[in-house]
């Protein structure tokens, strides 16, 4: 009598080959910087495995669509690299969506020297935020103020002026005019490769679910169940994640999702027969978590 030997199970990774050794954590510094903000939940950890990704595709997206732009950090690397033939960014919250307005327009170099002029204390900075902005670009200014000056870069209402900051500095920790003069400059050159849209992201994959040659990265608020910090880290946080998962199972084109690894997420995932892989990251306390990526399952091994 012959026994069957089972082969061990091998199990594939999220570009369906052999997952290499435990991925390290990606160091920041090592992705070039080029969002003007300080973002909470920001993805430049994400720019080396979209890269991949991208890289990885049968043929160069016709279009890279950042349904949730927010700082902008994977659709601005996308384009400042050429990884897809064009950038969509699109952004549903007013405020964040006047930086990007006005940093992809002839403003661009109006905000910048703003900054760059702007002297900056307590005093100065409360009286600029009283104003009410007359045009999209003083908004900007107001925006990218309370977004580098604010507690943990959040513009949400109840957020607030930073208190000790780093090493006593308060609010003057995160404000770096000449950086962040620099990056609105630096982004100028590429614009015409970006369209930026204020309005529902989610609508917006509705409309285009029909295209094959377009990539969509999909980053949610944190507002999965079990999740609550969405609702005090973003103004627009209400998300209807089954709408949004049913939404991407219509896509005909590639996309990536990315969210906490909660127990809600996997399961609406393996509900619609979605890949399921996990990238390393610092946490917000400096500890080391895993955030999930969501996929559609590659053909070769259905």
């Amino acid at each position: 009598m012959f026994h069957k030997i089972e082969e061990p199970v091998r199990q594939l990774s999220l570009f369906g080959v052999e997952p290499p050794p435990k991925k390290k954590i990606v160091n920041v510094a090592s992705v070039k910087q080029l969002s003007p903000f300080r973002y909470p939940g920001g993805k430049t950890w994400l720019v080396p495995t979209v890269r991949q990704w991208l890289k990885c595709q049968k043929h160069k997206p016709s279009e890279f669509i950042e349904v949730f732009a927010g700082g902008g950090i994977v659709g601005l690397s996308v384009a400042n690299e050429r990884l897809s033939g064009h950038v969509t960014m699109i952004e549903l919250d007013p405020e964040i969506a006047a930086v990007w307005h006005t940093i992809l327009s002839d403003d661009a170099q109006w905000l910048a020297k703003e900054i760059l002029s702007f002297e900056l204390s307590i005093d100065n900075a409360r009286r600029a935020l009283e104003r009410t902005a007359t045009n999209t670009r003083e908004k900007a200014f107001q925006t990218i103020l309370k977004n580098r000056t604010f507690h943990g870069g959040i513009i949400a209402a109840g957020s607030g002026f930073l208190k000790s900051g780093e090493n006593g500095k308060g609010i003057a920790s995160r404000w770096y005019p000449q950086t962040i003069a620099k990056r609105i400059r630096y982004i100028e050159t590429f614009r015409q490769r970006i369209t930026f849209i204020e309005g529902d992201g989610i609508q917006y994959m509705r409309e285009m679910a029909h295209r094959q040659d377009v990539a969509y990265f999909i980053d949610p608020p944190y507002t999965a169940p079990g999740k609550r910090a969405g609702s005090r880290l973003y103004t627009f946080f209400e998300i209807d994640h089954e709408q949004l998962f049913d939404i991407a199972l219509t896509l005909r084109a590639d996309f990536m999702m990315t969210y906490d690894d909660a127990a809600s997420v996997r399961k609406m995932a393996d509900s619609r027969n979605f890949h399921i892989a996990t990238v390393p990251m610092k946490g917000t306390h400096h500890n080391e978590v895993e955030e999930l990526l969501v996929t559609p399952v590659p053909k070769h091994i259905l």
